[in-house]
This record gives structure tokens, C-alpha cells and sequence, in this order.
């Protein structure tokens, strides 16, 4: 299992990943690749169902390359003889665990729900309208996961013990600089407790503060539809949906959606989920638990 991490601490989806891959049988190993990480690895140490830690400290790793990190990943693999390789499904994930698989010369899985066998997975397709099962024929399985579907590893009651592992020769064809994130007091959107979304119907960017103040208020964070990111209303990491960001929150909340099936492919699993809409057929209310057919602008929602 390969783990995503800032140097300081793991990303929510790696104990995701880390219980998908118990399910599969067999030692459940993680490598934890980056500069100065050891805080990281003793962090992973401590979870339940973890059997040892591969550490690799290297600058090339600085900034979690894909370039970089895919010679570790199969170099590894080689050394110690990996029947499995797991990440999650984030965006990060997804641009390196194909990188693998094509060195290796395999077909990966992605995006997987649930695990039946070590050879056997399922995963939604047509915008997550159907399941698949697939049965992976692969000498080595190569696979992502779908954070929201697998609980969290524990992360107490583990005793893996530690091992360096050798870096892999710089690749050196680009360059990490630097990484500017967003700075926000709310929650982040794919491990958040209550999301609140906005679509089309907010007409601008400008009335978006409407969601950050109900957010606030909720200590919920924001996320937006398609139609909405198209627009420019918002940034496109906001973006919930089939080509977004997955979310599966206790309470979701859309607001002026109409609930396109690649944006339901991205938050139908929210346990709750409450729509307001003027359009009394808009399809986001064949999902939503609770319903309010209303113009967006005159409820009292916002006082």
C-alpha cells in the first residue's frame, strides 16, 4: 500500500486504503516515500493491520512526483516480491498507480468499492448507476479505492517495525518547486462531516458567500457542481461529481443543483441528503431525503 502524505501526517484516505487492503488477505505492508517522513512512517506504525513499513528518504521524492515515485514503487515491488499494490482514489492516486501498472505491464483497477477476493473487486460504472465485478487475472494487482466506501483503519493497536528501504535513481525530467493550498478554516471536502454545494442556479460567484455563511455556521465545507465550476462561479477543486471529488458526508446539502448524473455519481452515498431547487422535477430530488421546492434566494434559509 502506497501512502499519501505531507511529511508531517498521513492524508485520511491512506487508513481508507490501509483497510481495503486487509480485506484482500495476506501481510499488509506500506511505503512511505518522501523527505524527513520518519514522523509519518512511526504515525503508520501505530495502525491496526499494518505488518511492517517500507521508508524511502530521498529530495527527489520531495513533493510526491509520480515520475519519481513510480521506480520505488516497482523497485520495491521487485525486492520484495508484492502481489498487491494499492493507493487511494484521489487525484493523486490516480495519476500514479497507472504509471505502475503500465510498467509493469498490467491493466489496474480503479476506483474499487469493495473488495471480495484477492483477485475480485467491485466498482461502479455508468456514472455509478451499475456495478461491476471484476475478476483481475494481473500476476500483480494494481488498484485503487474508493475512500468513502471503506471505514478507517485504527489508528492505535499496530506494531509494525520499520524498515529502510534504498531511493531509487533520480529520474530528474521535472521538477518540484513549490505548492500553494487554499486557506480555509472549514473542513476539507472529501473527509467532511457536512458539505454544502451550490449549482448553476446561484448565477455568480458572488452569491456563493450565501453557502460559506451557511458553512461557517455548520462548520461545514463547500463544494459546487459542475455547471458551476464551467462558469467560473468557483475553483475547480471544488467540484463534487463523476469527474470531481467523492464525498459520501453525514448531511449533504444542494443548492440550486439539479442533480446531473455525473454530479449524483459523486454524492448519492451522503447518508443525508437535503435539496432546494424552484424546479419541482429537477432530478436531485429522486435522491434527496428531504426536499424544498422553492427559489433559493427567498427562503429563510440564509437569515
Amino acid at each position: 500500500v502506497f501512502r499519501l502524505h505531507n511529511n508531517e501526517k498521513l492524508t485520511p484516505i491512506t487508513l481508507n486504503a490501509i483497510t481495503a487492503a486487509t480485506k484482500v488477505g495476506g501481510e499488509v505492508s506500506c511505503l512511505v516515500a518522501g523527505t524527513n517522513c520518519a514522523k509519518v512512517a512511526e504515525e503508520i506504525s501505530k495502525v491496526k493491520g499494518v505488518k511492517k513499513v517500507l521508508v524511502a528518504q530521498h529530495d527527489s521524492y520531495k513533493g510526491g512526483l509520480p515520475e519519481e515515485l513510480t521506480p520505488l514503487i516497482l523497485q520495491t515491488q521487485k525486492q520484495f516480491n508484492f502481489t498487491h499494490i494499492c493507493a487511494g482514489a484521489s487525484a493523486f492516486g490516480k495519476n500514479l498507480l497507472p504509471r505502475v501498472a503500465a510498467k509493469l505491464d498490467v491493466a489496474p483497477v480503479s476506483d474499487i468499492i469493495e473488495v471480495k477476493s484477492s483477485d475480485t473487486f467491485v466498482r461502479t460504472i455508468y456514472a455509478g448507476n451499475a456495478l461491476s465485478t471484476v475478476k483481475c487475472n494481473e500476476p500483480i494487482k494494481v488498484f485503487s479505492i474508493r475512500g468513502t466506501c471503506f471505514e478507517a483503519a485504527p489508528t492505535e493497536g499496530g506494531g509494525a517495525a520499520s524498515e529502510e528501504v534504498s531511493a531509487s535513481s533520480p529520474v530528474g525530467i521535472s521538477e518540484w518547486l513549490k505548492q500553494s493550498l487554499t486557506k480555509s478554516d472549514r473542513p476539507e471536502l472529501t473527509s467532511a462531516k457536512v458539505v454544502v454545494s451550490g449549482g448553476r442556479g446561484l448565477k455568480s460567484g458572488e452569491n456563493f458567500k450565501l453557502l460559506y455563511d451557511l458553512a461557517d455556521k455548520m462548520n461545514a465545507a463547500v463544494g459546487a457542481s459542475r455547471a458551476a465550476v464551467d462558469a467560473g462561479y468557483v475553483p475547480n477543486d471544488m467540484q463534487v461529481g463523476q469527474t470531481g471529488k467523492i464525498v459520501a458526508p453525514e448531511l449533504y446539502i444542494a443548492v440550486g443543483i439539479s442533480g446531473a448524473i455525473q454530479h449524483l455519481a459523486g454524492m448519492k452515498d451522503s447518508k443525508t441528503i437535503v435539496a432546494i431547487n424552484k424546479d419541482p422535477e429537477a432530478p436531485i430530488f429522486q435522491v434527496a431525503d428531504y426536499g424544498l421546492v422553492a427559489d433559493l434566494f427567498k427562503v429563510s434559509l440564509w437569515d
